[in-house]
């Protein structure tokens, strides 16, 4: 493993404009001339809405943001610093009451059950802000957390659109530095701030910088847990990777139907293009 890692270098300035023209692309060509997203203060989220402002009027971007109870003060505040860096319009929707009121009569549940609750509620926040303001659900999730199944499905990995999926996390670091977000944003440890002293890579068991890589020799380059192995990668960790983007795979392919007919969705029927466009 080595602390600089060429493969993941990319061309920041050439990507933020290929970002850029996928956002106003694929939101003009379904009719739409807005975006919503959650805004959480962590670097993801903040570098969409950076992508979206450089696209979009400002009144045109809408960043929502949706505190529980035990969230941290400081995911609030970086939001808002983001929101003031970009001379963007907040919304704060406290989504603890819906919460609690569901959990009244299971306290007990686990603090996975919460969090999953949560990430899910945020998305029906989100989705009725799209139909109030008739703006596209842009997604927030990167490509290292796509293959590791470190979301929740229809949570915060149910959007329109997607403009990080192909960008591993350390990459979406880059990109937020070349887009000059506040520093604190930018040098924060990962968290999804599902529950108090959460931190994504205590809760991985490994840190992205690890992951990145692997996954990269592993998808990007097809090799085989042994031959990356040889190159000095911890082989419990290596095989943990692979067995979560083998587990997860459920969550980034649609809903598996029950083949019938001869042209079933998804699997007959798939065409890479647009109908009517």
């Amino acid at each position: 493993m080595t602390d600089t890692f060429t493969p993941l270098e990319i061309d920041t300035d050439e990507v933020i404009q290929l970002l850029t023209e996928f956002l106003r692309n694929e939101v003009e060509k379904v009719g739409y001339s807005r975006v919503v997203f959650g805004l959480s203060g962590g670097v993801d989220s903040a570098v969409v809405a950076a992508l979206a402002a450089k696209v979009f009027p400002r009144e045109a971007v809408h960043a929502i943001l949706m505190p529980y109870r035990t969230s941290t003060e400081s995911s609030k505040e970086d939001a808002l610093a983001v929101c003031t860096h970009l001379d963007l319009e907040p919304v704060i929707s406290d989504i603890t009451p819906q919460i609690d009121a569901y959990f009244s009569t299971d306290p007990s549940a686990t603090p996975s059950r919460r969090g999953n609750k949560m990430a899910r509620e945020r998305m029906t926040v989100l989705y009725d802000y799209s139909e109030r303001y008739r703006a596209l659900v842009v997604g927030t999730s990167n490509k290292s957390e796509l293959l590791l199944g470190y979301g929740t499905i229809f949570g915060d990995m149910a959007h329109a659109i997607n403009p990080l999926g192909d960008l591993y996390k350390t990459q979406v670091f880059a990109l937020a530095g070349a887009l000059t977000l506040p520093e604190q944003v930018r040098t924060k440890p990962p968290s999804a701030d599902l529950w108090e002293g959460q931190l994504d890579e205590q809760e991985l068991g490994f840190t992205y910088r690890e992951a990145d890589q692997i996954l990269y020799y592993l998808v990007d380059e097809r090799r085989s847990p042994e031959e990356i192995e040889a190159l000095g990668f911890d082989s419990k960790i290596v095989n943990e990777i692979l067995q979560k983007v083998k587990q997860n795979q459920y969550k980034r392919r649609l809903p598996v139907i029950a083949k019938l007919g001869p042209r079933t969705i998804d699997r007959d029927f798939r065409y890479a293009r647009d109908w009517g466009h």
